[in-house]
């Protein structure tokens, strides 16, 4: 596969998680969190970043029940990465994030454990979540 490097979103009817990462290393990074505040606004901080980072390929996480059926969710995040294809005109693969929330929010205790992050920075963990499911997707689908 000659896509190296990605951008993941953890779409939200709230929040977008947004997170880099390079096939390479099959190392993933939290970038920030998009707010959603209705109608399409989102879409030009996406667009923003797309350009800055000129990712080859997307990732957009699905979520699914723990059995890995579809929910109600499940069909807006499609939604959305149908939407990412067509106005980004990038590969757009789509990632099984079921327990990344979960994960996301102990990457965050520990961090402020450890003192490298703060309890006002909480709305990160939908960073840290797209890394999270970047870093499984490159598992997954090595090279």
């Amino acid at each position: 596969m000659s896509d190296q490097s990605f951008l993941c979103f953890d779409y939200g009817l709230k929040r977008i998680g947004v997170a880099t990462g390079q096939r390479v290393t099959l190392t993933a990074s939290p970038l920030e969190v998009i707010t959603q505040t209705g109608g399409d606004q989102h879409w030009q901080r996406i667009e923003q970043l797309l350009a800055k980072w000129q990712p080859d390929a997307l990732v957009v996480g699905i979520p699914l029940t723990v059995e890995g059926e579809t929910q109600s969710m499940t069909r807006q995040a499609r939604k959305f990465a149908a939407q990412l294809a067509q106005r980004s005109g990038k590969r757009v693969f789509e990632a099984d994030e079921r327990f990344s929330s979960k994960a996301a929010q102990q990457r965050f205790r520990q961090q402020r454990a450890a003192g490298g992050a703060r309890r006002s920075q909480a709305g990160r963990e939908d960073a840290i979540a797209a890394q999270i499911i970047l870093e499984a997707w490159f598992a997954d689908n090595p090279a």
